[in-house]
């Protein structure tokens, strides 16, 4: 077993076929095939399902490619910190995001900050619904992603406190209410958003004891407000979820009452084993959390949707 083998199995796994990992890897496909045959020898057991198309993990080959994945991370671990001991500030950081509560709200600052102090080092990011980011921390596709907390799988740091808001059509009656309770929104067709919060929107109604009516699911925030602003129904949503611009007029945003909130921040395996680069991106994070300049403030960001109160 080589770290080369290696490097092809997690290849193989990102790509879902032998031509595209060796596309990516800059070589022959029959390389990758030569590799995955001579640890699958090595190991004595088949760790890929070969299909027409693309390539299926046995289950001995999902874990052992997690392993892979540690192997693979702690040899880059060691090659940044021999690099740092150098004086050298090099290396990369795989970050995993979620839609626009971090893609759009926190990962800019953080991301100008970042690559100002570490301009050689490469910051890679995947992003992908709440629950893949999970999965791609815990496969250790990623170094670090941001994840809703608390998540006792990982190691954490905390950096924003956001809250769930509703949001109503303009000429509904419940638009002109300083605040809206769980129980009213009951009374009325609910639109669930499934595009990352649906969980955590699920436990907010569970906890109060209430069902919601929902008429429709979408997959998009952008598609909820649509529906919400044509008068089809009411919905809630975390506030970072919302994006930027909207284009759309049609509905308000309000407070729940009472105030319903949520944490973000991020989350990977262990500090103790993860490379300067990742640490360096965590702690770039932490000290713009210190100087409360994570999010854009609203004089730089005129397209800032604001939560109404009345």
């Amino acid at each position: 077993m080589t770290f080369g083998q290696l490097e092809i199995l997690v290849a193989l796994a990102d790509a879902r076929g032998f031509t595209l990992a060796a596309q990516r890897l800059g070589i022959t496909q029959s390389a990758v095939s030569h590799a995955i045959k001579s640890l699958e020898t090595e190991f004595g057991t088949e760790l890929v399902v070969r299909r027409h198309v693309q390539v299926d993990f046995t289950e001995i080959g999902i874990r052992l490619l997690s392993r892979a994945r540690e192997i693979l991370g702690l040899s880059e671990t060691m090659r940044q910190e021999a690099a740092s001991f150098r004086g050298l500030k090099m290396g990369s950081v795989r970050v995993a995001s979620f839609g626009p509560s971090s893609s759009l709200h926190l990962l800019p600052n953080i991301l100008a900050e970042f690559r100002k102090a570490y301009p050689e080092i490469d910051v890679y990011v995947e992003e992908g619904p709440d629950e893949e980011v999970v999965r791609w921390i815990e496969e250790r596709k990623v170094d670090l992603g941001f994840v809703v907390l608390p998540d006792d799988r990982f190691e954490t740091y905390p950096l924003i406190e956001d809250q769930f808001v509703a949001l109503i059509p303009r000429d509904h009656v419940l638009a002109d209410q300083p605040a809206v309770k769980l129980k009213e929104i009951c009374d009325h067709p609910f639109i669930m958003t499934e595009a990352g919060s649906e969980g955590g929107i699920a436990q907010l109604f569970s906890n109060a004891g209430l069902r919601p009516t929902t008429r429709s699911k979408t997959s998009q925030v952008l598609s909820t407000m649509a529906l919400v602003s044509q008068g089809e129904g009411v919905a809630v949503v975390a506030e970072l979820a919302l994006p930027l611009t909207t284009g759309f007029a049609g509905f308000k945003v309000k407070p729940l009452a009472p105030l319903k909130k949520r944490s973000v921040g991020l989350a990977l395996h262990s500090n103790e084993q993860a490379t300067p680069a990742t640490r360096a991106f965590i702690q770039t994070a932490l000290s713009l959390k210190k100087r409360k300049s994570l999010l854009l403030p609203p004089s730089d960001n005129p397209l800032t949707i604001n939560i109404e109160k009345g």
